[in-house]
Parts: structure tokens; C-alpha cells; sequence
């Protein structure tokens, strides 16, 4: 068995520092990261091998977290859902861009963009269409 990533939007987001405060004041409320979807992953012991989420941001893949575990979380409707447990840190990633979709996805390592060094709150990012054209480069 080998490790699975999985691809998701980071919806509300306008930047890797914004999907960190937030995160960090769900962190804050709760004591866990957790962030709950509708269906559960069919290859969750594929995912638990050291997967982890991409989050897409204003159209690029621009940072991910680790997946811990996989939690059962039954919602006020009574229907079953999952809680992706994530590792608090965020790391960049080399942008690539993607187009919108629903859901989730399932990510083969080989076409997961680079991570890249951990995100540091109140650092300066490079404007996203010069990420691109240095990713587009080799740069970054």
C-alpha cells in the first residue's frame, strides 16, 4: 500500500495567512484541527500512510497539512461524516494551478506539487502571480 493525498478548496480563503488565522482560531475553540466533509474516504488506509491535504486558494494549489486520523462525526441531521484530523502546521507548496470543483479529490504523490518550507504567521508572501511565473521558471 502506498501513501494518498487528498485535494481540496480552501473556501473563504484569500491567502495561505487567512486559512491560517482561521485555522488557528478553530484550534483555539476546539483543542483539534479537525475539518469535516461529507463523505468519508474510501482509501483511508491509503491516506493514513502519511497523506495529506492540498488546499487550493484563488485557483492555485498554494499550501498543505498532514492528515493524523480520521474521525466519525454524526452531524445534527443524524447523517455520518468525517473529520479529516490535520496537523496544525502549514506548509507551502510550489503553486499549481486548478479549477474549481466540489468535494474532494484523491491526489497520486507523483502529481502533488512540491512542499515547501512551513508557513510562519506574519510572514510576507510573494504575490501569487509571481509565485506562478517563478514556479513556471523553476525558481520556486
Amino acid at each position: 500500500m502506498s501513501k494518498l493525498h487528498l485535494i481540496k478548496l480552501s473556501v473563504g480563503s484569500e491567502s495561505v495567512a487567512t486559512q491560517a488565522e482561521w485555522q488557528a482560531a478553530r484550534l483555539a475553540e476546539s483543542g483539534t484541527l479537525r475539518h469535516i466533509t461529507r463523505m468519508w474516504p474510501k482509501r483511508e488506509a491509503e491516506l493514513l500512510e502519511g497523506g495529506s491535504v492540498f488546499w487550493v486558494i484563488k485557483g492555485m494549489v498554494q499550501s498543505c497539512q498532514r492528515i493524523l486520523r480520521l474521525d466519525e462525526v454524526i452531524g445534527e441531521d443524524g447523517i455520518r461524516r468525517c473529520g479529516m484530523v490535520l496537523e496544525p502546521q502549514i506548509y507551502h507548496t510550489s503553486p499549481q494551478p486548478r479549477r474549481p470543483f466540489q468535494g474532494w479529490r484523491y491526489l497520486k504523490p507523483e502529481d502533488a506539487p512540491e512542499i515547501g518550507a512551513p508557513y510562519k504567521a506574519g510572514e510576507e508572501a510573494l504575490p501569487l502571480a509571481l509565485q506562478a511565473e517563478l514556479a513556471a521558471l523553476g525558481v520556486l
